[in-house]
């Protein structure tokens, strides 16, 4: 209790909203609170949760990216087409264990210079950053189904799956197993908050985000730090397109990271950081990806219509901007 007295109100009322929306889960539906639905939820928040997280830093910034989710798509198939260059037909140079692991740190490298790209358009190109990703966002869906050939690229290495589909056991009970993509997701939310609020970055990014002229005055490498936000987020949509595509063990151009901005966003807003910048938390952040997918999960029990379910999503997103806007 003690830590959530300094979080700021915002990431209050998440929080609030979340233990009302678990108990009436509980009213709702038997099946909730089943340990598979509630690992499944997890690991359903996990993908889009992670590059939250790396939204969280863009946002605080005063900046936005709207290319994560074209980004998740074009890292997994350019990752999966150097994957079976590598392995799973005869003759194939390398061994699975390290074409895997060539996979592996690719997705990493692959997001981290794409968040580059989009961070160098921002500040060195002083590109709107709405404009300047909404661009990036274009190419890399393009770009994604021209390499594939609008085709799905798959790989059928069992290897490669204990890394997205493997599990951790917590308990002997075989349905309290823990998802890798969890761990991982839970890993980066402390990596996050250590670095948003315990560093001298994170102070700066704060700064930068309340006001660009103050932060300059200050002797604050500006352009410097809205240039890293992008990385980190390009590094978080690495993450998560190897979970994604790891688990699957596919990566369709169309289908990949369709909405993951949007779903990032919202996660972002709900969890209490401003879209003006300045201020934000990745907690809060967590938790809204949490509300966001505990809302669609009883949505799918309850049996209503897929087609509803953006109206829903977009209401709390509306919702929870109003409510910062009253209040300011």
């Amino acid at each position: 209790m003690k830590a959530l007295r300094h979080l700021p109100w915002q990431t209050l009322m998440a929080f609030s909203a979340l233990l009302v929306l678990l108990f009436a889960s509980y009213l709702l539906s038997d099946d909730f609170f089943k340990p598979r639905n509630i690992f499944n939820v997890l690991r359903q928040v996990s993908y889009t949760g992670t590059i939250a997280i790396g939204m969280t830093f863009v946002i605080v910034a005063a900046g936005i990216d709207l290319s994560v989710g074209s980004m998740t798509a074009l890292v997994g198939i350019l990752s999966f087409m150097a994957l079976n260059r590598l392995y799973g037909y005869e003759g194939a140079p390398t061994s699975e264990g390290m074409a895997v692991m060539v996979y592996v740190a690719l997705n990493m490298l692959l997001g981290t210079l794409l968040g580059a790209i989009n961070g160098a358009l921002v500040t060195m190109g002083r590109i709107a950053a709405f404009v300047a990703t909404l661009g990036t966002m274009s190419i890399f869906r393009s770009l994604t189904t021209y390499s594939s050939d609008a085709m799905e690229v798959a790989s059928s290495s069992e290897l490669l799956y204990q890394i997205g589909g493997g599990k951790m056991a917590w308990v002997s009970d075989v349905n309290w197993h823990i998802p890798y993509p969890v761990i991982s997701f839970s890993v980066l939310i402390v990596l996050g908050h250590v670095l948003l609020h315990k560093t001298a970055f994170g102070r700066h990014l704060c700064a930068v985000g309340s006001n660009e002229e103050v932060a300059r005055f200050s002797a604050i490498s500006v352009k410097k730090t809205q240039f890293l936000t992008y990385v980190i987020s390009g590094f978080c949509v690495g993450v998560t397109a190897l979970m994604l595509g790891s688990r699957m063990g596919a990566i369709s151009p169309g289908d990949t990271g369709h909405f993951y901005e949007l779903d990032a966003i919202a996660a972002v807003v709900i969890g209490g950081t401003s879209l003006s910048g300045g201020k934000g938390t990745v907690v809060g952040t967590a938790i809204g990806a949490l509300i966001l997918g505990i809302i669609n999960n009883m949505m799918n029990l309850m049996d209503v219509s897929p087609y509803l379910q953006g109206t829903v999503k977009g209401g709390v997103i509306l919702l929870a901007v109003l409510a910062q806007y009253k209040k300011k």
